[in-house]
């Protein structure tokens, strides 16, 4: 019994040697995570939420007060441009449509009957000339053989009276044949009227029918047959027999936070996901870059808001698909992921590894320096941070030590950033912890936690 209690205390002897020596070998080192540098395709993605809307949609009216006596289509059924999808009552609009048209068809008749009066009233002249051509020619030989006294004072008289009477019976076809021209117009210009008049009720008849004015699907069908619908009139909104959106363009209307719509320009490449439809990506390009900042809590522009709170803003950008598919809805939530910048191989760092310091606060006192008496404290100096990462570096005795660096950076991907200057390719930083980075200073004996390998493809191991 007394062996084994012996052995049993020289294990634990051991034991507190070797934990002993560990902790002796470790005292001093901080535990970090690093990563390493390397060259890799850069994309800043800007994201905003919003929802599917067509290009164009239409909300079609009444324009006409009555009742609803026909809805040709459904919620969801498709249309062509032209065809019939509504009718309200309009009884009397055909009768006065029918009315008119048989008005147009008498005065026709007035026409037809003034232009035979017309003709007529030619060939009254006609024979007026002809018939005064022959009394100009018996008066010009009764004045010959009158001066030859060959013809008698009575007969002469005779010949004179027949003349001026068909000079008189020329004048008066002429007139009759203008008289029956005027009247010719007269009942042309009736029908003018009675035809404008025709296409004011045809208008009204018209008003009764609703018509798509594209090709579309109907979104909205809030009117019931049988119910009545009424015009809208100044400021009054009418009723709204349906809603039609042309869904051959589709776009996505979302919101950007205001600290990023600066990024986004026209043209610039997108990726759209619909939450109603998870594993689908639709490609498509910025067409649209609001310039009215969007109140976040109302989504009311804030020159139209009457407030002075301030809170966050928002802005719209519109994407345009590229090549939407009959699964899409209006109204469907989506994510639009714009591409803002680009570019292929360019050095990157993990942004976690960034850090804040001043070098400063590096450079230890000289052992052994006496500050003289006779010189007064130096005041503090306010510290100067500068941006930089912690690079991995070893010592002549082979330890590993924190260096900083200052850094200048460029885009911004999902989880690097790229490196302009102070670092090159298979360098390794420190990424972390937080709080460890935060209080890491340079000089710092290291000891690698766990090491963090960013490859070219944006994984890791």
């Amino acid at each position: 019994m007394k062996k084994i209690l012996l052995i049993i205390l020289a294990v634990l002897i051991a034991g507190g040697l070797v934990a002993f020596m560990v902790v002796k070998q470790q005292s001093g080192y901080t535990k970090v995570l690093t990563a390493t540098i390397v060259r890799q395709d850069l994309d800043t993605v800007v994201s905003g939420t919003g929802q599917i809307k067509p290009m164009t949609y239409v909300n079609l009216g009444a324009t006409a007060m009555g009742r609803v006596t026909s809805l040709a289509v459904k919620e969801g059924d498709r249309v062509k441009k032209g065809q019939t999808v509504a009718t309200i009552e309009n009884v009397q609009q055909e009768a006065s449509v029918a009315g008119q048209q048989a008005a147009i068809a008498a005065a026709n008749t007035d026409i037809a009957s003034n232009i035979a009066a017309e003709k007529t009233a030619e060939a009254n002249l006609e024979h007026a000339k002809a018939d005064l051509e022959q009394k100009k020619l018996d008066w010009d030989r009764a004045q010959a053989l009158f001066t030859a006294g060959i013809l008698a004072k009575q007969d002469y008289d005779a010949k004179k009276a027949a003349y001026d009477l068909a000079v008189a019976s020329v004048a008066q076809a002429a007139a009759g044949l203008n008289q029956a021209k005027a009247q010719t117009d007269s009942a042309r210009g009736h029908m003018h009227t009675q035809e404008a008049t025709l296409r004011i009720n045809q208008d009204n008849l018209n008003r009764t029918i609703a018509i798509a004015p594209f090709d579309g699907v109907v979104t909205n069908e809030p009117m019931r047959e049988g119910e009545t619908v009424v015009m809208g009139i100044q400021n009054t909104e009418g009723s709204t027999l349906m809603t039609l959106a042309d869904m051959s363009i589709v776009t996505a209307e979302v919101k950007v936070d205001e600290t990023d719509i600066v990024n986004i320009q026209l043209g610039q490449p997108a990726e759209v996901t619909i939450d109603a439809l998870p594993g689908k990506t639709y490609k498509g390009h910025v067409t649209l870059v609001g310039d009215q900042a969007l109140l976040r809590s109302t989504g009311i522009a804030t020159s139209q808001s009457t407030t002075g709170t301030e809170e966050a803003k928002d802005f719209k950008v519109v994407v345009t698909l590229d090549s939407p598919s009959d699964e899409l809805r209006p109204g469907l939530s989506c994510t639009a992921k714009v591409t803002t910048a680009h570019k292929t191989s360019v050095l990157s760092l993990p942004i976690q590894a960034l850090t804040m310091h001043d070098p400063a606060s590096d450079v230890a006192k000289p052992k052994g320096s006496v500050q003289a008496a006779s010189q007064p404290a130096a005041p503090t100096a306010k510290p100067k941070p500068v941006q930089g990462v912690f690079v991995v570096d070893k010592d002549p005795k082979g330890r590993l030590r924190a260096k900083f660096i200052p850094v200048t950076t460029g885009i911004t991907g999902a989880t690097d950033i790229e490196v302009l200057s102070g670092l090159n390719q298979g360098q390794e930083v420190v990424t972390g912890p937080y709080k460890t980075l935060r209080d890491l200073k340079g000089g710092s004996l290291l000891k690698r936690d766990t090491v963090k390998v960013v490859l070219p493809s944006g994984s890791s191991t």
